[in-house]
């Protein structure tokens, strides 16, 4: 198949031709190799495959457009070409000259020349299954000027698809070189034809001898996997353990790839249990220690894929995963790799108290508050924080100071961080003392600022939160004086399923409800509407406020008397 691919020597010469002379040369072959008489078991298995070489050309010519397709006239000169070196092989084995040649030099064309009829068998088989042949001829790389018309450009990306099944290794690689520019430009002709012998000869190109080859397949399947196309038929023909190789053992380029499609892949739970089972998780431990930026923050966006699963964390903390993220965490070559450490010690803490206490005792939530000190202070550190308070002495949250990173993520964090860091007051306010330290730190008017959050989850939790530090009388003066938390606190009492935060502001309303002034405010805002509506539904506390406010409307009207 030497010939598939290679600049044509005869380039006037038609497939007709091609056909013709492979046709001419089928009996003479036939005929030489039942003549030989030395190497009698190579010879008869060379027999068969020679014998099934007319039925082969006869389903290539039978089709009508055969003599157009550029792929057909390669394959039927490379027919050509192994007919030749079979007739001459035969008589230099029936020759005088056979002994002076050598066995082993005799035994090693034979082998080679069986090689080649396999392949020239194989490749016209996919040439008639791969359904090319209705294609005509197109160039392989399409021309910048003038512009391939589309339907043309999806006839050229299937004979590239088809190259890649048929022909030698260098044939393979030049095809799918040509693919990699034919997805740059036009990804959507690529994904319109491909199909699942594709997917499986590109994976087989991922174990390809030449290095090259190698990652030119791993840049296809990762621009395939990033389109969002092809992850499932990718996991089921076999890609993650020549990808995870690849990651372990590769070059720059075929690790870097490997690993970015890993990343898309694992966000299926199925594949993240399935990268873990087929031992992926050590080479990217190794990355996020080395790799260079790309491979680094791809390596550690795949373990935080990984982490979300469950049943995995154990696994993937006994390969050290912990200290490899705090380290990602304090000294990640780019932002992209510290947001995916603290996702993956967030996931890792969110049930496991094990883990929870390997983190704090690898120093991860020093890490964690440094990391909270940036301008734009992320959620997913705030939350794996908010994991690991309880595992920790309140002197040592002082001391390593929780409270000022907590004040900060308030002011300056997205809705999610700030929703996480009201859910780590909540959980750390356990006791007087610290409820009042984290009242004096000046969380409360940022707690009620977040009552107006356009998150249901957010609204909820910092009711829940101001609710927990209104039992020092100090935080409750304080809440009484801002002219926004009755305001905020009532609107919460919104009788709709999806407001999960009426409980919570019902609790802060009770505790507001002994200042006649902060009765006032309620019953001007609308609270009795709302509370009536509660008390029909039995929320707890509903009732008694309402009674509360009633009875102090009604004082106020016999005052006026």
């Amino acid at each position: 198949m030497a010939d598939i691919l290679e600049p044509n020597t005869e380039p006037e010469l038609s497939a007709d031709h091609w056909l013709a002379r492979a046709r001419q040369l089928v009996p003479t072959a036939i005929e030489r190799a039942n003549a030989t008489t030395g190497f009698p078991g190579r010879w008869k298995s060379i027999l068969s495959k020679l014998e099934r070489v007319p039925s082969c050309l006869s389903d290539l010519a039978s089709h009508p457009c055969f003599s157009k397709n550029t792929l057909c006239k390669e394959i039927l000169q490379s027919v050509a070409s192994t007919l030749s070196e079979a007739i001459d092989l035969a008589e230099r084995c029936t020759s005088c000259d056979s002994v002076q040649l050598g066995k082993l030099q005799m035994q090693s064309d034979l082998d080679s020349l069986a090689g080649k009829l396999d392949l020239n068998l194989r490749d016209c088989a996919l040439l008639v299954k791969t359904g090319v042949l209705s294609d005509a001829s197109v160039p392989v790389v399409p021309a910048p000027e003038p512009p391939t018309p589309i339907p043309n450009q999806k006839l050229n990306v299937r004979e590239l698809l088809a190259r890649l099944q048929i022909g030698h290794a260098e044939a393979k690689h030049r095809a799918v070189d040509s693919l990699l520019d034919v997805i740059r430009e036009d990804e959507k002709s690529v994904l319109s034809v491909l199909g699942r012998s594709n997917i499986s000869a590109l994976i087989q190109l991922l174990t390809a001898t030449a290095p090259k080859v190698r990652e030119k397949a791993a840049t296809v399947i990762s621009l395939l996997a990033e389109s969002g196309s092809c992850e499932t038929l990718d996991v089921s023909e076999g890609v993650l353990p020549p990808l995870i190789r690849l990651a372990e053992s590769g070059s720059l380029v075929g690790r870097e790839k490997a690993v970015i499609t890993l990343q898309r892949l694992s966000m299926s739970a199925d594949t993240a249990r399935a990268i873990v089972g087929h031992g992926g998780v050590r080479p990217l431990i190794e990355i996020c220690q080395i790799g260079d930026s790309i491979s680094q923050s791809a390596a550690a966006g795949t373990l935080k894929n990984l982490s979300a699963v469950p049943e995995v964390r154990q696994t993937l903390a006994e390969e050290g995963i912990v200290r490899v993220m705090i380290n990602l965490l304090d000294c990640g070559i780019v932002l992209g790799s510290k947001e995916y450490a603290a996702e993956c010690l967030q996931n890792l803490t969110a049930t496991n108290d094990n883990l929870r206490r390997s983190v704090v005792s690898e120093g991860g939530l020093r890490s964690l508050l440094t990391y909270l000190d940036g301008p734009l202070p992320q959620e997913s550190a705030v939350g794996a924080l908010r994991n690991l308070v309880n595992s920790v002495s309140v002197d040592s949250l002082l001391s390593l100071g929780l409270l000022p990173r907590l004040m900060h993520v308030l002011k300056d964090g997205s809705l999610g961080a700030q929703q996480a860091a009201a859910s780590a007051i909540c959980r750390v306010s356990s006791s007087a003392e610290m409820k009042k330290l984290v009242g004096e730190f000046g969380c409360i008017p940022l707690l009620i600022r977040l009552l107006e959050a356009k998150s249901t989850g957010a609204r909820e939790v910092a009711a829940q939160a101001i609710a927990t530090l209104m039992s020092c009388p100090q935080n409750a003066r304080e809440i009484k004086k801002d002219e926004k938390s009755v305001p905020n606190l009532v609107q919460l009492l919104d009788p709709s399923p999806l407001n999960t935060a009426k409980k919570y502001a019902i609790a802060c309303l009770l505790m507001l409800s002994s200042s006649k002034k902060s009765k006032k405010l309620m019953i001007s805002h609308g609270a009795i509407g709302y509370l009536k509506k509660l008390s029909e539904m039995e929320v707890a506390g509903s009732k008694k406020l309402l009674e509360r406010l009633e009875r102090g409307k009604l004082r106020s009207l016999f005052s006026r008397k």
